[in-house]
């Protein structure tokens, strides 16, 4: 597949990092993380989507999700929670904590990256020491770095939905990835050196890209969903296609002849992996790729109908309003309002 589909999405979506904190953990320790739905507009305001990471720096521990098995995390090892559910990371199986509800509130007060300290199941304890002295000889048995990256998941991210609660990116399986990925959380959430913070985003959005190409990797051959998609001789391809020109005036035939595969085939087989048919997906990536184009330039709304496919402003201005719950110009003052907020 020449066009790269992926990296089309992942630009597309916003993808951004922010928040990181530095954990260190006691003899018997738990803490409860809620959902990333009820902190998001704390931790990173305007995200339409909120993902939890961890990166353990020191010791071992157990992370855990409700309906998933609990995962045994060492050190060098990354955890990726995609769909933002509500989770425990703890020293042994089956422990849990109280969440503290001011713990949001003492967020808001401190400086990044914040510290916190868990002992027991009494709830994270905020310390406002400089945090470039508590990797000078952090005594603690088990230390980690925690952030969050954004997303947009309105009006498209194909990506989001096919990936599973838990990533656990383990070092032995890393390389040096994971072990650089886990110096530089070390150092530079540790130091007080000017682009710290930025190199930190940076590195958590590659971290993000490379977990997301590991799991691809990893699924077996009769997986669905859009990711099995993306490696699908003819399914693969009508994406690359549909990525590479979205103006283009598409339709099942021509779609199948460029692939080589019958239109029922082709139907068949895309929905089945992607979940939707051709021209419905290539709806929405147009919608997606509009909306792109409202908030971040200033071209007109007829321009952007004629720069994603649609001859006449009036038609995407009603495909946009379907989408969205709308209208081109109502959308793009609203985003402009959320920036400013």
């Amino acid at each position: 597949m020449s066009h790269d589909t992926l990296s089309d999405v992942l630009r597309s979506v916003r993808l951004r990092s922010a928040v990181f904190y530095y954990v260190s953990c006691g003899e018997n320790w738990a803490a409860e993380a809620p959902d990333s739905r009820e902190i998001a507009a704390t931790v990173m305001p305007g995200a339409d989507h909120v993902i939890h990471y961890h990166v353990l720096t020191k010791g071992e521990c157990w992370a855990a999700v409700a309906g998933e098995q609990p995962v045994k995390m060492r050190r060098g090892d990354i955890l990726v929670l995609p769909q933002g559910d509500a989770h425990v990371m703890s020293s042994a199986p089956g422990l849990r904590a109280r969440i503290d509800p001011q713990w949001l509130d003492e967020l808001k007060q401190q400086q990044r990256p914040f510290r916190i300290a868990y002992q027991g199941s009494t709830g994270p304890k905020m310390s406002g020491e400089p945090t470039n002295a508590i990797f000078q000889d952090d005594a603690s048995p088990t230390t980690m770095v925690c952030g969050f990256i954004g997303c947009d998941v309105r009006p498209f991210n194909p990506l989001i939905a096919t990936l599973p609660k838990v990533m656990h990116l383990a070092a032995k399986d890393g390389g040096i990835w994971n072990e650089q990925f886990v110096q530089l959380a070390v150092t530079e959430t540790g130091s007080k050196r000017a682009g710290s913070e930025a190199l930190l985003e940076r590195m958590s959005e590659m971290m993000f890209v490379d977990a997301v190409r590991r799991h691809v990797d990893s699924l077996p051959e009769n997986s669905s969903g859009w990711l099995a998609g993306l490696r699908d001789r003819f399914v693969g391809r009508t994406l690359a296609l549909l990525h590479e020109k979205p103006s283009f005036d598409w339709n099942l035939d021509e779609l199948s002849k460029q692939v080589g595969l019958s239109r029922s085939a082709l139907h068949e087989r895309f929905v089945e992996l992607a979940g939707q048919a051709p021209m419905q997906y290539l709806t929405n990536w147009r919608m997606q790729l509009a909306s792109r184009l409202l908030r971040d330039t200033q071209s007109s709304v007829a321009s952007i109908a004629l720069e994603v496919g649609y001859d006449s402003e009036a038609a995407f201005s009603r495909a946009f309003k379907r989408s969205v719950g709308a209208p081109p110009a109502s959308w793009r003052r609203q985003q402009g309002r959320l920036a400013t907020a």
